[in-house]
Formats: C-alpha cells, sequence, structure tokens
C-alpha cells in the first residue's frame, strides 16, 4: 500500500483525507503506519464481534470462556469509539472543513447515518438472532455530529460528561418505559416502529440492547481521540497512559462496589435477568445477568452490556488502549505490519464483514447465540479474511462501503 493511498472506514465509503506533510526535523512514525492502525484496530472489533456471536458460551467456563467473555461488549464499544474517529475524519481532522465543503461533508454523515438505521432495522427485522447494532451506530451519528467542530480538550469534556450522566438517565427513563404507557404512545406514531415492527426510535434510543443514550460517549471519546496529533509520540504515550487509567477506574471502581459497598452484591444478587455466574463477576463479565431496573445497585457494574457509568469508563479505556496498541506496534514492528495485513484488509471493510458474518449464521441455521464450538469461529474469520484479501487486490473499497460512498454522492448537490 502506497503512502498516497486512502483508507476506507467503517463510515461506510468514506476515504482518509490525505496527510499533511510534516517538517522532518520533528521525528514522528510514519503517518501512513497511523492509518493502518487504525484499520488494524477494526480488524480486531470485526473479530471480537465474531467470537461474542458465534464463539464459545463464555458461561461454560474454563479457560476459552474467559477468553470470549473479554470480547463481548467490548468489542461493540471498540466499533462505537472507532465510530467516532470516523465522524472527525470525514468532516476535516486537523481542522473541521469549512464553506460548502464542510456543509457537504456534513450531509455525508447524515446520509450515512440514515443509511446505517435503515440497513440495521432491515436486518432486524429479519430475524436474525444477532442484536444488531447498524440501526444505533446510525442514531448516534446524528446525535454527536452536531459537536464535530469542536476542539479535542471540548469534545473530551463531553465524553466524560455524558458518561458521567447519560447512564444515569437512562435508568430512570427505563423506569419510566417500565411503569408508564408513554413509550407506548411515542411507539405508535412512530414511523420507524410502523415500517419494521419494533419500538423504533424509542428501543434505539432508550430501551435496545445498545441505547444510544448510554452509547454516545463512546463516539464522543473517539472524535476527541481523533482530534489530536495521533502520530506524536508523546501524544499517544499520554494516550496509552489514559486508557489503562480509565480501565482501572471502570473496572476496579466496579470491584471495589461489588466488595464494600453495603448491599450491591445481594440487591445483583436479587435482580438479576438469564444470569448463570456469580454476581462477584459483574464488575467485568455479564455471565452474572442483565440490569432488570428493579435496583440501582446494577449502576455499581461495569459489565460490558450494563449500560453504566462505570462499564463506558472501562471500555472506553480498553479502546482507546488497542487503538494506540495497534497504532504503535504498525509503526515499530514493520514485520508484524506485514503479517497483520489480512487483519487490516478486513478492517477496510468492516461494515462489510459485519453483514458477511450475519449472513452466515443464517446459512448455516445458527439459532443460539453464544454457543458454537470454537471451529465454527474460527471458520467465520478464516472465510472473512480470506475475502478482504482477496478482495482487496481488485478493490479499494469493501463491497458494501463502495455502495454508502456512492450513495453519498447526492451530497454534492448541497450548495
Amino acid at each position: 500500500m502506497t503512502q498516497n493511498a486512502s483508507l476506507p472506514n467503517f463510515a461506510a465509503g468514506t476515504q482518509i483525507e490525505p496527510t499533511v506533510p510534516v517538517s522532518p526535523a520533528r521525528t514522528r512514525p510514519a503517518q501512513v503506519g497511523r492509518l493502518v492502525g487504525v484499520d488494524l484496530a477494526r480488524g480486531l472489533a470485526v473479530f471480537g464481534m465474531y467470537a461474542a456471536h458465534v464463539g464459545p458460551d463464555p458461561s461454560s467456563g474454563g479457560v476459552t470462556g474467559h477468553v470470549m467473555e473479554l470480547f463481548h461488549g467490548r468489542a461493540s464499544a471498540l466499533f462505537a469509539f472507532l465510530a467516532g474517529f470516523s465522524i472527525i475524519l470525514m468532516t476535516g481532522r486537523r481542522a473541521p472543513k469549512t464553506g460548502r465543503e464542510g456543509r457537504q461533508a456534513v450531509a455525508k454523515v447524515l446520509i450515512r447515518a440514515v443509511l446505517l438505521v435503515a440497513l440495521g432495522t432491515w436486518l432486524t427485522s429479519t430475524g436474525t438472532p444477532v442484536e444488531v447494532i447498524l440501526a444505533y451506530y446510525g442514531l448516534c451519528f446524528a446525535l454527536v455530529l452536531p459537536f464535530h467542530r469542536l476542539r479535542a480538550a471540548s469534545l473530551a469534556a463531553i465524553a466524560a460528561g455524558t458518561a458521567l450522566v447519560l447512564p444515569q438517565l437512562l435508568y430512570v427513563v427505563q423506569r419510566s418505559v417500565d411503569d408508564g404507557s408513554w413509550a407506548e404512545t411515542v411507539t405508535h406514531n412512530d414511523p420507524l416502529a410502523r415500517i419494521s415492527g419494533t419500538d423504533g426510535f424509542v428501543e434505539l434510543m432508550f430501551t435496545g440492547s445498545y441505547p444510544a443514550l448510554a452509547w454516545v460517549p463512546f463516539l464522543f471519546a473517539g472524535m476527541a481521540v481523533a482530534r489530536l496529533d495521533l502520530a506524536a509520540t508523546a501524544v499517544r504515550v499520554r494516550l496509552a497512559i489514559t486508557g489503562i487509567a480509565l480501565a482501572v477506574l471502570g473496572y476496579g471502581g466496579s470491584w471495589l462496589a461489588l466488595h464494600f459497598v453495603p448491599g450491591v452484591s445481594s440487591a445483583l444478587a436479587a435482580g438479576g435477568e438469564d444470569g448463570s455466574g456469580s454476581v462477584m463477576s459483574a464488575w467485568w463479565s455479564d455471565t452474572a445477568g442483565y440490569p432488570t431496573g428493579d435496583s440501582a445497585a446494577w449502576l455499581w457494574a461495569a459489565s460490558p452490556h450494563s449500560e453504566t457509568t462505570l462499564s463506558v469508563v472501562g471500555n472506553t479505556g480498553v479502546a482507546i488502549a488497542v487503538l494506540v496498541g495497534c497504532m504503535a506496534a504498525v509503526d515499530a514492528l514493520p514485520r508484524f505490519r506485514r503479517l497483520a495485513a489480512p487483519v487490516v484488509a478486513v478492517g477496510t471493510m468492516s461494515l462489510t464483514a459485519y453483514v458477511l458474518h450475519l449472513a452466515g449464521i443464517w446459512a448455516l441455521g445458527i439459532e443460539e447465540l453464544p454457543g458454537s464450538a470454537l471451529h465454527v469461529l474460527f471458520g467465520f474469520v478464516v472465510a472473512v479474511t480470506v475475502f478482504a484479501v482477496a478482495w482487496s487486490r481488485f478493490f479499494r473499497r469493501g463491497p458494501l462501503e463502495r455502495l454508502m460512498g456512492d450513495a453519498t454522492r447526492i451530497a454534492r448537490l448541497v450548495k
């Protein structure tokens, strides 16, 4: 891959803007390495999603079960984090695009948001056993877009603020949904709900598996990181420290709460749903079950799908650490970069790879997720990797990424 090549990203069809030449007097990693590192992180997120869906069930225990649990929730959080990164790439990374170019960039993001909502809603309506995340991502795109012109510090402050406030607000709203009928009224008048047979925007915003109210902090964090000078070693070091600190704060804070805050562990034991593991694992694992809304004690959990502040903080830390690690590895280790090229190829067409694994689940008739044998997961990973490598030899973008890019050409009409 040459230094002038543009790399597609998860926003489907977007291409990373050319890098700005830097003075040779400043010692930096290669700019192209930074971009390859981002796609490597996307590829790992794809494989993590595969592991969460078609890998062995974490509740089976043992080394395999614990390894599989590491991917649950954290892979989707990494996707969301990188989606925020992509928004900044589309609208101008070092400086926001202005004038007609800026308005067209915003229009492209909005078009992608609508298409992701439509695609995700349609895939959900097919009855797939997977909780399809695409529609939630599309709504999150639209929610964070008004903030795309802010600086890194402002975006980081918003990410922190939303992580602290929105999960608590989500808990209150979900209790309100359970206790009242206003959600039914809203859903009845929601065109998306009538078309899709789901709860429409109420589900996407509040009650679904990836409620936007609790997931937008990931996008804000990704936007903040994208604004930074990621080619500078000092910035990467600070980001790595930040990522580790956030992971320790999120998961460690939950562990302390479960062990030392009176009544938390007993309340979780009484209020969990579908749990097969000890509630004391809720600081990092979903095997203890999912929040039912009956007890505020679940706000102390950091399990991947608990949608709590501690969960968001911990998963954001993991996402930052993975991205920095990928960028550092492809820069410092040329041989590793060559070995990782197939994973990078998957990362350049992550939307296609995600949809392909849904098609594979349908074709194989897999209904119990997770719960497949390890060789099934291995087969999915090998199949998508071979496809991505073969496709990338002839095309710069994946098939769905290309279609999405073509669909956004209408944005050129924006004056």
